[in-house]
């Protein structure tokens, strides 16, 4: 398992949440995380409309990847542990590093600020 291969399966991961694919996404959890499954995606903003994979870094016998997701309301980014389990990358942890609150679209309130009656 190499930094090329563990970029992969983490974009992998991230294009299966952007379509909605959680059954796919989930196929990159570790037997451990999939029997946590809840906690797990109480972590990611879904649905996500994009997904980058911020940094990897080489830990032990594994790799650090920081994925930034972007959901409807908030950014957050996900600190995701991949280790080789049963000759394959696999998360084997997962955490919350920080959710920034996006400035949502102002057009519902133009709409009533300026709408027909203030014209």
């Amino acid at each position: 398992m190499d930094e090329t291969v563990v970029r992969e399966r983490a974009e992998a991961f991230g294009a299966a949440l952007v379509a909605g694919d959680v059954d796919r996404a989930i196929e990159d959890l570790s037997d451990e995380l999939r029997r946590n499954l809840g906690e797990v995606l109480a972590l990611l903003p879904l649905p996500a409309t994009a997904v980058t994979v911020e940094s990897i870094e080489r830990s032990g016998s594994g790799f650090n990847v920081v994925l930034r997701l972007v959901g409807e309301a908030n950014d957050d980014r996900i600190q995701a542990r991949w280790k080789d389990r049963d000759g394959r990358p696999r998360i084997v942890e997962t955490s919350h590093l920080s959710r920034t609150e996006r400035a949502i679209e102002l057009e519902a309130e133009a709409d009533v600020v300026g709408g027909p009656a203030d014209r």
